[in-house]
Protein backbone atom coordinates (compact mmCIF):
# COMPACT_ATOMS: atom_id res chain seq x y z
CA UNK A 1 0.00 0.00 0.00
CA UNK A 2 1.46 3.12 -1.06
CA UNK A 3 1.72 6.15 1.22
CA UNK A 4 -0.98 8.12 -0.61
CA UNK A 5 -3.62 4.99 -0.13
CA UNK A 6 -2.80 4.56 3.97
CA UNK A 7 -3.68 8.58 4.46
CA UNK A 8 -7.16 7.92 2.01
CA UNK A 9 -7.99 5.45 4.18
CA UNK A 10 -7.18 6.85 7.40
CA UNK A 11 -9.95 9.53 6.26
CA UNK A 12 -12.09 6.94 5.49
CA UNK A 13 -12.00 5.56 9.12
CA UNK A 14 -11.97 9.24 10.34
CA UNK A 15 -15.37 9.81 8.60
CA UNK A 16 -16.89 6.82 9.53
CA UNK A 17 -16.38 7.29 13.46
CA UNK A 18 -18.54 10.59 13.50
CA UNK A 19 -21.85 8.85 12.40
CA UNK A 20 -20.98 6.27 15.34
CA UNK A 21 -20.01 8.90 17.60
CA UNK A 22 -23.45 10.69 17.16
CA UNK A 23 -25.33 7.96 17.59
CA UNK A 24 -23.92 7.11 20.96
CA UNK A 25 -23.89 10.40 21.95
CA UNK A 26 -27.42 10.43 21.57
CA UNK A 27 -27.44 6.97 23.35
CA UNK A 28 -26.11 9.23 25.97
CA UNK A 29 -28.90 11.75 25.71
CA UNK A 30 -31.66 9.05 25.80
CA UNK A 31 -32.65 9.40 22.08
CA UNK A 32 -30.67 6.23 20.75
CA UNK A 33 -32.32 4.35 23.15
CA UNK A 34 -35.96 5.32 22.34
CA UNK A 35 -34.76 3.76 18.43
CA UNK A 36 -33.80 0.75 19.78
CA UNK A 37 -36.65 0.28 21.78
CA UNK A 38 -38.93 1.20 18.97
CA UNK A 39 -36.93 -1.22 16.68
CA UNK A 40 -37.54 -4.19 19.28
CA UNK A 41 -41.48 -3.23 19.53
CA UNK A 42 -41.39 -3.39 15.50
CA UNK A 43 -39.53 -6.76 15.33
CA UNK A 44 -41.75 -8.16 17.79
CA UNK A 45 -44.86 -6.73 16.35
CA UNK A 46 -43.41 -8.59 12.60
CA UNK A 47 -42.49 -12.17 14.17
CA UNK A 48 -46.02 -11.64 16.25
CA UNK A 49 -47.86 -11.10 13.58
CA UNK A 50 -46.09 -12.29 10.18
CA UNK A 51 -44.39 -15.39 10.95
CA UNK A 52 -45.54 -18.29 12.68
CA UNK A 53 -43.58 -21.05 14.74
CA UNK A 54 -43.88 -24.42 13.72
CA UNK A 55 -42.02 -26.65 16.73
CA UNK A 56 -40.50 -29.82 16.54
CA UNK A 57 -42.57 -32.24 17.64
CA UNK A 58 -45.67 -30.28 15.29
CA UNK A 59 -47.02 -30.18 11.27
CA UNK A 60 -48.02 -27.17 10.01
CA UNK A 61 -51.29 -26.95 8.03
CA UNK A 62 -51.71 -23.11 6.16
CA UNK A 63 -54.79 -21.59 5.22
CA UNK A 64 -55.15 -18.69 2.86
CA UNK A 65 -58.31 -16.87 3.01
CA UNK A 66 -58.10 -14.44 0.32
CA UNK A 67 -56.39 -14.36 -2.84
CA UNK A 68 -55.89 -16.37 -5.95
CA UNK A 69 -55.02 -19.86 -4.34
CA UNK A 70 -56.87 -19.01 -1.45
CA UNK A 71 -57.90 -22.31 1.05
CA UNK A 72 -55.98 -24.94 2.26
CA UNK A 73 -52.28 -25.31 1.42
CA UNK A 74 -51.24 -29.25 0.75
CA UNK A 75 -47.59 -27.78 1.43
CA UNK A 76 -46.50 -29.45 5.12
CA UNK A 77 -44.67 -27.39 6.97
CA UNK A 78 -42.07 -28.34 9.73
CA UNK A 79 -39.82 -27.14 12.48
CA UNK A 80 -38.69 -23.17 11.81
CA UNK A 81 -40.70 -19.93 11.18
CA UNK A 82 -42.90 -19.15 8.50
CA UNK A 83 -43.99 -16.06 7.06
CA UNK A 84 -47.79 -15.69 7.45
CA UNK A 85 -49.96 -12.51 6.31
CA UNK A 86 -51.65 -11.45 9.57
CA UNK A 87 -55.57 -9.86 10.33
CA UNK A 88 -56.74 -13.50 9.36
CA UNK A 89 -55.87 -13.27 5.97
CA UNK A 90 -53.49 -16.49 6.03
CA UNK A 91 -53.76 -18.63 9.32
CA UNK A 92 -50.89 -21.91 10.70
CA UNK A 93 -52.93 -25.05 11.77
CA UNK A 94 -50.46 -26.96 14.32
CA UNK A 95 -51.20 -30.82 14.37
CA UNK A 96 -48.67 -33.42 16.61
CA UNK A 97 -46.10 -35.55 14.88
CA UNK A 98 -45.12 -37.74 17.37
CA UNK A 99 -46.83 -41.14 18.96
CA UNK A 100 -50.72 -40.23 20.37
CA UNK A 101 -51.87 -42.21 23.05
CA UNK A 102 -55.44 -43.01 23.34
CA UNK A 103 -56.71 -44.49 27.22
CA UNK A 104 -59.70 -46.87 27.33
CA UNK A 105 -60.60 -47.20 31.00
CA UNK A 106 -62.35 -46.85 33.58
CA UNK A 107 -59.19 -45.90 36.09
CA UNK A 108 -58.21 -42.58 34.80
CA UNK A 109 -55.04 -42.64 37.39
CA UNK A 110 -53.85 -45.80 35.63
CA UNK A 111 -53.52 -44.50 32.37
CA UNK A 112 -50.36 -42.77 31.07
CA UNK A 113 -49.53 -39.09 31.44
CA UNK A 114 -50.59 -36.74 29.21
CA UNK A 115 -52.64 -39.64 26.82
CA UNK A 116 -56.26 -38.37 25.88
CA UNK A 117 -58.61 -40.68 28.76
CA UNK A 118 -62.09 -42.25 28.06
CA UNK A 119 -64.56 -44.81 29.15
CA UNK A 120 -63.73 -48.40 29.12
CA UNK A 121 -65.30 -50.53 26.12
CA UNK A 122 -68.57 -52.17 27.49
CA UNK A 123 -68.02 -55.55 25.43
CA UNK A 124 -70.82 -58.35 25.44
CA UNK A 125 -69.21 -61.35 24.96
CA UNK A 126 -70.50 -64.25 22.02
CA UNK A 127 -72.10 -66.08 25.34
CA UNK A 128 -74.04 -63.06 26.25
CA UNK A 129 -72.06 -61.41 29.36
CA UNK A 130 -70.20 -57.89 29.49
CA UNK A 131 -67.01 -56.92 30.26
CA UNK A 132 -65.29 -53.95 30.45
CA UNK A 133 -61.91 -53.41 28.81
CA UNK A 134 -58.97 -50.99 29.36
CA UNK A 135 -57.33 -50.81 26.01
CA UNK A 136 -54.32 -48.53 25.47
CA UNK A 137 -54.33 -47.57 22.03
CA UNK A 138 -51.19 -45.97 20.32
CA UNK A 139 -51.60 -43.87 16.70
CA UNK A 140 -49.76 -41.34 14.80
CA UNK A 141 -51.30 -38.34 12.34
CA UNK A 142 -49.72 -40.13 9.32
CA UNK A 143 -51.05 -37.42 6.46
CA UNK A 144 -51.73 -34.17 8.26
CA UNK A 145 -53.17 -32.47 5.04
CA UNK A 146 -55.41 -35.19 5.07
CA UNK A 147 -56.50 -34.95 8.50
CA UNK A 148 -56.83 -31.49 8.17
CA UNK A 149 -59.37 -31.78 5.06
CA UNK A 150 -60.97 -34.49 6.25
CA UNK A 151 -61.59 -34.33 9.70
CA UNK A 152 -60.64 -30.35 10.96
CA UNK A 153 -58.00 -28.44 12.64
CA UNK A 154 -57.35 -28.59 16.39
CA UNK A 155 -58.25 -31.76 18.63
CA UNK A 156 -61.08 -32.69 16.06
CA UNK A 157 -58.88 -35.88 15.18
CA UNK A 158 -59.63 -37.22 18.34
CA UNK A 159 -62.87 -36.53 19.02
CA UNK A 160 -63.59 -37.08 15.48
CA UNK A 161 -61.48 -39.28 14.50
CA UNK A 162 -60.06 -42.14 16.85
CA UNK A 163 -62.35 -41.97 19.23
CA UNK A 164 -66.15 -42.20 17.34
CA UNK A 165 -64.03 -45.57 16.09
CA UNK A 166 -62.22 -47.17 18.54
CA UNK A 167 -64.90 -48.98 20.96
CA UNK A 168 -67.01 -50.34 18.02
CA UNK A 169 -63.81 -51.75 16.65
CA UNK A 170 -63.32 -53.63 19.86
CA UNK A 171 -66.98 -54.86 19.98
CA UNK A 172 -66.67 -56.15 16.67
CA UNK A 173 -63.78 -58.01 17.13
CA UNK A 174 -63.09 -58.73 21.15
CA UNK A 175 -66.77 -59.62 20.99
CA UNK A 176 -66.31 -63.09 19.06
CA UNK A 177 -64.68 -64.30 22.23
CA UNK A 178 -66.55 -66.52 24.86
CA UNK A 179 -66.29 -65.21 28.73
CA UNK A 180 -63.58 -68.07 28.99
CA UNK A 181 -61.45 -67.25 25.98
CA UNK A 182 -60.95 -64.07 27.81
CA UNK A 183 -58.55 -65.37 29.58
CA UNK A 184 -56.52 -66.89 26.90
CA UNK A 185 -53.94 -64.36 26.45
CA UNK A 186 -52.75 -65.41 22.62
CA UNK A 187 -56.23 -65.46 21.12
CA UNK A 188 -57.03 -62.35 22.68
CA UNK A 189 -54.03 -60.67 21.50
CA UNK A 190 -54.83 -61.88 18.05
CA UNK A 191 -58.37 -59.94 18.35
CA UNK A 192 -56.97 -56.91 19.14
CA UNK A 193 -54.77 -56.97 16.01
CA UNK A 194 -57.56 -57.78 13.71
CA UNK A 195 -59.43 -54.80 15.91
CA UNK A 196 -55.97 -52.72 15.01
CA UNK A 197 -56.16 -53.85 11.22
CA UNK A 198 -59.93 -52.75 11.17
CA UNK A 199 -59.19 -48.65 12.74
CA UNK A 200 -56.62 -48.73 9.94
CA UNK A 201 -58.81 -49.90 6.99
CA UNK A 202 -61.01 -46.51 8.09
CA UNK A 203 -58.52 -43.92 9.76
CA UNK A 204 -56.38 -44.47 7.26
CA UNK A 205 -58.46 -42.93 4.68
CA UNK A 206 -57.89 -39.91 6.99
CA UNK A 207 -54.75 -39.94 7.26
CA UNK A 208 -54.04 -41.71 10.78
CA UNK A 209 -52.67 -45.12 11.43
CA UNK A 210 -53.19 -46.46 14.54
CA UNK A 211 -49.40 -48.67 15.75
CA UNK A 212 -50.50 -50.91 18.48
CA UNK A 213 -54.15 -52.12 20.36
CA UNK A 214 -53.41 -52.91 23.54
CA UNK A 215 -55.62 -55.03 26.13
CA UNK A 216 -54.26 -54.05 29.43
CA UNK A 217 -57.34 -55.48 31.97
CA UNK A 218 -60.66 -56.28 31.63
CA UNK A 219 -63.22 -56.84 33.83
CA UNK A 220 -66.49 -58.86 34.46
CA UNK A 221 -69.47 -58.54 36.94
CA UNK A 222 -67.88 -59.19 40.51
CA UNK A 223 -70.29 -62.18 40.35
CA UNK A 224 -69.68 -63.67 37.43
CA UNK A 225 -65.82 -63.06 37.93
CA UNK A 226 -66.46 -65.05 40.75
CA UNK A 227 -67.93 -67.90 39.16
CA UNK A 228 -64.95 -67.99 36.35
CA UNK A 229 -62.13 -67.88 39.15
CA UNK A 230 -64.14 -70.67 40.28
CA UNK A 231 -64.01 -72.66 37.61
CA UNK A 232 -61.18 -71.87 36.21
CA UNK A 233 -59.64 -73.27 39.64
CA UNK A 234 -61.61 -76.27 38.63
CA UNK A 235 -60.15 -76.61 35.35
CA UNK A 236 -56.85 -76.00 36.67
CA UNK A 237 -57.48 -79.37 39.02
CA UNK A 238 -58.33 -81.38 36.22
CA UNK A 239 -55.63 -80.21 33.91
CA UNK A 240 -53.54 -80.41 36.96
CA UNK A 241 -55.07 -84.43 37.72
CA UNK A 242 -54.30 -85.17 34.01
CA UNK A 243 -51.03 -84.27 34.10
CA UNK A 244 -50.15 -86.20 37.07
CA UNK A 245 -52.12 -89.57 34.94
CA UNK A 246 -50.08 -88.54 32.22
CA UNK A 247 -46.89 -88.82 34.09
CA UNK A 248 -47.89 -91.81 35.99
CA UNK A 249 -47.95 -93.13 32.51
CA UNK A 250 -44.81 -92.24 31.24
CA UNK A 251 -42.72 -93.19 34.65
CA UNK A 252 -44.85 -96.81 33.89
CA UNK A 253 -43.75 -96.58 30.41
CA UNK A 254 -40.17 -95.42 31.55
CA UNK A 255 -39.90 -98.93 34.15
CA UNK A 256 -40.93 -101.25 31.40
CA UNK A 257 -38.33 -99.84 29.13
CA UNK A 258 -35.79 -99.91 31.26
CA UNK A 259 -36.90 -103.88 32.25
CA UNK A 260 -37.15 -104.67 28.45
CA UNK A 261 -33.20 -102.53 28.50
CA UNK A 262 -32.33 -104.77 31.14
CA UNK A 263 -33.82 -108.16 29.91
CA UNK A 264 -32.35 -107.35 26.44
CA UNK A 265 -28.90 -106.79 28.09
CA UNK A 266 -28.58 -110.02 29.91
CA UNK A 267 -29.78 -111.63 26.82
CA UNK A 268 -26.50 -110.08 24.97
CA UNK A 269 -24.81 -110.83 27.53
CA UNK A 270 -25.17 -114.69 28.37
CA UNK A 271 -25.65 -114.66 24.22
CA UNK A 272 -22.05 -113.41 24.60
CA UNK A 273 -20.65 -115.73 26.94
CA UNK A 274 -22.14 -118.80 24.73
CA UNK A 275 -20.49 -117.69 22.00
CA UNK A 276 -17.01 -117.24 23.89
CA UNK A 277 -17.41 -120.80 24.94
CA UNK A 278 -18.40 -121.88 22.06
CA UNK A 279 -15.40 -120.36 20.33
CA UNK A 280 -13.22 -121.62 23.27
CA UNK A 281 -14.62 -125.24 22.27
CA UNK A 282 -13.87 -124.88 18.70
CA UNK A 283 -10.41 -123.71 19.69
CA UNK A 284 -9.56 -126.94 21.92
CA UNK A 285 -10.98 -129.18 19.51
CA UNK A 286 -8.64 -127.95 16.50
CA UNK A 287 -6.22 -128.15 19.00
CA UNK A 288 -6.85 -131.57 20.09
CA UNK A 289 -6.80 -132.08 16.20
CA UNK A 290 -3.66 -130.74 15.45
CA UNK A 291 -2.23 -132.34 18.33
CA UNK A 292 -4.21 -135.82 17.20
CA UNK A 293 -2.48 -135.37 13.58
CA UNK A 294 0.88 -134.33 14.52
CA UNK A 295 0.97 -137.79 16.96
CA UNK A 296 -0.22 -139.67 13.93
CA UNK A 297 2.12 -138.26 11.77
CA UNK A 298 5.05 -138.98 14.52
CA UNK A 299 3.92 -142.75 14.88
CA UNK A 300 3.71 -143.19 11.00
CA UNK A 301 7.27 -142.09 11.14
CA UNK A 302 8.36 -144.07 13.98
CA UNK A 303 6.44 -147.25 11.94
CA UNK A 304 8.01 -146.23 8.90
CA UNK A 305 11.63 -146.29 10.32
CA UNK A 306 11.08 -149.38 11.78
CA UNK A 307 9.96 -150.78 8.58
CA UNK A 308 12.78 -149.50 6.79
CA UNK A 309 15.40 -150.69 9.57
CA UNK A 310 13.77 -154.07 9.06
CA UNK A 311 14.12 -153.59 5.68
CA UNK A 312 17.97 -153.16 5.97
CA UNK A 313 17.96 -155.69 8.34
CA UNK A 314 16.99 -158.37 6.03
CA UNK A 315 19.32 -156.67 3.11
CA UNK A 316 23.32 -158.20 1.85
CA UNK A 317 25.75 -157.90 4.74
CA UNK A 318 22.07 -157.81 7.74
CA UNK A 319 24.02 -161.89 8.73
CA UNK A 320 27.35 -160.47 9.28
CA UNK A 321 25.87 -157.43 11.62
CA UNK A 322 23.33 -159.91 13.52
CA UNK A 323 26.64 -161.89 14.27
CA UNK A 324 28.56 -158.49 15.54
CA UNK A 325 25.26 -158.26 17.38
CA UNK A 326 25.82 -161.22 18.96
CA UNK A 327 29.80 -161.01 19.82
CA UNK A 328 28.53 -158.14 21.25
CA UNK A 329 26.39 -159.85 23.77
CA UNK A 330 28.67 -162.62 23.94
CA UNK A 331 31.47 -160.20 25.10
CA UNK A 332 29.50 -159.47 28.30
CA UNK A 333 28.77 -163.37 29.38
CA UNK A 334 31.30 -165.03 31.90
CA UNK A 335 29.83 -168.66 31.09
CA UNK A 336 27.31 -169.81 28.67
CA UNK A 337 25.81 -173.41 29.52
CA UNK A 338 24.35 -175.04 26.45
CA UNK A 339 24.53 -178.34 24.84
CA UNK A 340 27.06 -179.88 22.83
CA UNK A 341 25.62 -182.91 21.64
CA UNK A 342 22.59 -183.91 20.21
CA UNK A 343 20.38 -182.59 17.16
CA UNK A 344 20.47 -178.88 19.22
CA UNK A 345 24.13 -179.24 20.17
CA UNK A 346 25.60 -175.80 20.14
CA UNK A 347 29.22 -175.33 19.44
CA UNK A 348 30.19 -172.04 19.94
CA UNK A 349 33.05 -172.40 18.31
CA UNK A 350 31.46 -173.16 15.22
CA UNK A 351 29.88 -169.93 13.78
CA UNK A 352 28.06 -171.34 11.08
CA UNK A 353 26.15 -173.57 12.89
CA UNK A 354 25.33 -170.85 15.32
CA UNK A 355 23.89 -168.24 12.39
CA UNK A 356 21.92 -170.98 11.16
CA UNK A 357 20.63 -171.38 14.52
CA UNK A 358 19.29 -167.98 15.06
CA UNK A 359 17.66 -167.99 11.52
CA UNK A 360 20.77 -165.91 10.17
CA UNK A 361 22.17 -168.03 7.47
CA UNK A 362 19.41 -170.97 5.94
CA UNK A 363 21.29 -174.28 5.81
CA UNK A 364 24.38 -173.23 5.78
CA UNK A 365 25.28 -170.90 3.32
CA UNK A 366 27.62 -168.51 3.06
Amino acid sequence: MTENQTNQFKDYLTRAKRPLGGFFSNLRTGVGFQILLILAVILYLCYRFLFAYVEPGEYGIKVVRVGMARGVQKEVYHAGLTFVLPFGLQRMYRLPKGIQVLELTNFPETAAGGARKDRAAHIQTSDGFFVDVDVSMLYHIKDPYLVFTTIGPGKLYEDNGIIPKAEPALKETLGKLTTEEFYNSPLRVKKAEEAKDNLNRELNLKGIEVDQVLVRYFRYSPEIQKNIEAKKLQDQMVFTNQAAARAAKEEAQLKKIVQEGMVIAAVEIETGKAYVTRKIAEKDLYVRKIKANADLLVKLSEAEQVRLKNEALKGIGSDRMVGLKMAQAYKGLDLIILPSDGAHGVNPLDLSNTLKLFDVRQGGDN
